[in-house]
């Protein structure tokens, strides 16, 4: 399909798709940030708060797998649509919950509806452009996590504190249902593979085929280590965004409004900042070393580890401004992460390729890291269990170096 029929189209579903994710990661921390008011009520343990995040994780990861096989063979359109209908819905019946296990069953049902959402958007915005842009456009689609997430806080801490922890969850549910709507009537379909040289709908092989094309991505060593580094990543940012409002409103003393306006206003700025920044870089690093998209992120876990230490450990009137630094660092890799992802494998297997990807970070990574906090937590201090995140940071970049050995080499596509 030539450039200029792609570009409206292509700028329709980029900004649809940004307002989608956005409202993805509202809705998904408005728990956290509510977390000390719900767990009041409920009366339940550090571990059971931990375990929330875990049950939106795990149906994550059981989703995922079927949804990436519908993603490589049908339309991803509809399939969007109805992720996003079902965990706006999901968010909304959280304003009549009134026990644990039922606020366990609707977290469960937004990893759902999210898993659908999360494997089919960044590979429609991989057919719509080349391997050389996918770091520029995927970094300004990332943009809405550190967004969505300082929303989420700041709608779940301040309107939890004023009118009850049920009405963030109200307020947030409805923007999805009306996004999800404009995307059904005026996004189109891509062409797959467009953007990487293939012009044509990709073939349909058999189930053989298709099984031996998904087990080849366990012998693909750029993806492999671009999927475990991120995978010790997401365990690290699970486990600080699950417990941080907590850890503010018990270390800093801070009251629950006020802790996840804070930390609201740290995300919002750092991730905006890192993102655009993180992007930035990689882009003029690319033009003289094809491994620029590994390093930046190895480098962002190195540099994120002595300031996230001094938040855990240091003086309490040291927390925010630490906390601020670790944060920029840690966001440095968001776009070029995600691209590294996404140039790894060919179109015809991407989004099987997205969602075992999703699987194993989610797996590896925050399925499990708030709860094993909260229990650590539980045995010792909250500062204990959130050292633990010390020790991925590590692994991560260790993993992102050692992979930069494998990048691929990208090439243009011919206009």
């Amino acid at each position: 399909m030539p450039r200029a029929r792609m570009a409206r189209p292509a700028l329709v579903a980029l900004l649809l798709l940004t307002g989608l994710n956005l409202l993805n990661y509202l809705d998904r921390y408005i728990l956290p940030g509510a977390q000390p008011l719900i767990q009041q009520e409920f009366s339940v343990s550090d571990e059971k708060m931990g375990a929330l995040t875990t049950a939106l994780f795990v149906a994550y990861m059981i989703t995922a797998p079927c949804t990436g096989w519908l993603g490589d063979r049908f339309r991803r359109k509809p399939l969007i649509v109805a992720g996003a209908v079902l965990w706006s819905l999901a968010t909304l019946f959280t304003f009549w919950v009134h026990d644990y296990w039922s606020l366990y069953f609707r977290h469960a049902l937004v990893g759902v509806g999210e898993a659908t959402f999360g494997i089919f958007a960044p590979a429609v915005l991989s057919d719509f452009f080349p391997a050389r842009e996918r770091n520029r456009i995927l970094s300004f689609f990332y943009l809405t996590i550190p967004v969505g997430a300082a929303l989420g806080y700041v709608v779940g801490g301040q309107l939890g504190s004023h009118f009850g922890w049920r009405v963030p969850f109200f307020v947030g549910a409805i923007p999805g249902l009306l996004i999800a709507a404009l995307y059904g009537l005026f996004a189109t379909e891509p062409v797959r593979g467009a953007s990487d040289g293939v012009g044509a709908p990709v073939e349909r092989v058999g189930m053989g085929e298709t099984v031996s094309r998904f087990f080849a991505l366990f012998r693909n060593p750029a993806y492999l280590c671009a999927t475990l580094g991120m995978a010790m990543m997401v365990f690290t940012m699970g486990g600080i965004s699950t417990w941080m409002p907590t850890f503010l409103h018990r270390f800093s003393g801070m009251d629950v409004g006020k802790a996840g306006t804070v930390l609201g206003a740290i995300t919002v700025v750092d991730g905006l900042a890192g993102t655009f920044i993180g992007g930035w870089i990689a882009q003029r690093w690319l033009r003289t070393n094809h491994r620029a998209l590994y390093l930046l992120s190895a480098w962002s876990m190195i540099l994120t580890l002595p300031m996230a230490a001094l938040v855990f450990f240091g003086p309490p009137a040291w927390a925010v401004a630490a906390l601020f630094v670790a944060e920029f660092f840690l966001f440095l890799n968001t776009g070029p992460l995600n691209a590294a992802i996404c140039n790894s494998v060919g179109c015809e297997v991407r989004s099987s390729a997205i969602a075992l990807n999703l699987f194993l970070i989610h797996c590896l990574g925050d399925a499990f890291s708030p709860t094993i906090i909260g229990r650590i937590a539980d045995l010792f201090t909250l500062r204990i269990g959130l050292g633990l995140t010390l020790v991925t940071l590590v692994i991560s970049g260790a993993l992102l170096f050692f992979g930069a050995r494998f990048a691929p080499v990208l090439e243009e596509v011919a206009a």
